[in-house]
């Protein structure tokens, strides 16, 4: 079992949504920016959305720096999760600039860990989601064997696919580097609603 393992809930949409889960032991909620997301917070977002007490993570899909400098500044974002192609220039200059960057990169039984050795110095976290033909989740899993070959000193939180039944797997989890895991779409009642009792029993089954 991993110390202090952090709880990041991503994909939330609704105010009365975001306050209820934010009630619970989660560190991080994700609020995702990438409009052909199900879960994109939309042109007008819910008055309140973002006036959370957590620390909160803007989620974007190659977006232009600059936007996303912007948009972190005016709503109050320290951290900022990119999941598209971003190369370690784009996060250094986030970095830079005062953000806490988490870069996301979607694993299979191929992927090449060396491939993310030039992030090493641009960003705080890597997020290990499941590669799918699209950007962002898909709510699969990924073999977390694959992680056993990861061995850059960057933190990373565990993503894709995680369900309440997966506690006891999270549980017996070692790696030195795994900082946090990322829910989503396994406890949600519909996209961007999540089930507020299943996240408090999950959480209090991996503690």
């Amino acid at each position: 079992m991993i110390d202090n393992l952090k709880i990041k809930v991503c994909g939330m949409k609704f105010t009365a949504n975001r306050e209820a889960v934010e009630k619970l032991p989660v560190d991080f909620l994700g609020f995702i920016f990438y409009p052909k997301s199900k879960r994109f917070v939309g042109e007008n977002t819910e008055p309140g959305l973002f006036q959370s007490a957590k620390l909160k993570v803007a989620v974007f899909v190659d977006e232009n720096a600059f936007e996303i400098l912007g948009l972190a500044k005016n709503l109050g974002f320290e951290y900022v999760q990119l999941h598209g192609k971003e190369n370690p220039k784009t996060c250094r200059l986030l970095k830079k600039q005062g953000l806490k960057v988490i870069k996301a990169f979607n694993l299979n039984e191929d992927f090449d860990f060396a491939s993310i050795n030039a992030y090493e110095k641009s960003v705080d976290y890597f997020l290990f989601d499941t590669k799918t033909d699209l950007p962002g989740g898909s709510g699969k899993k990924f073999n977390w064997k694959i992680l056993e070959k990861y061995q850059v000193n960057v933190p990373f939180f565990l993503s894709g696919g995680i369900v309440p039944e997966d506690a006891e797997a999270i549980r017996k989890l070692q790696h030195p580097q795994l900082f946090g895991i990322d829910l989503n779409s396994g406890f949600e009642d519909e996209p961007g609603v999540k089930n507020v009792e299943k996240l408090k029993q999950f959480i209090a089954e991996i503690n």
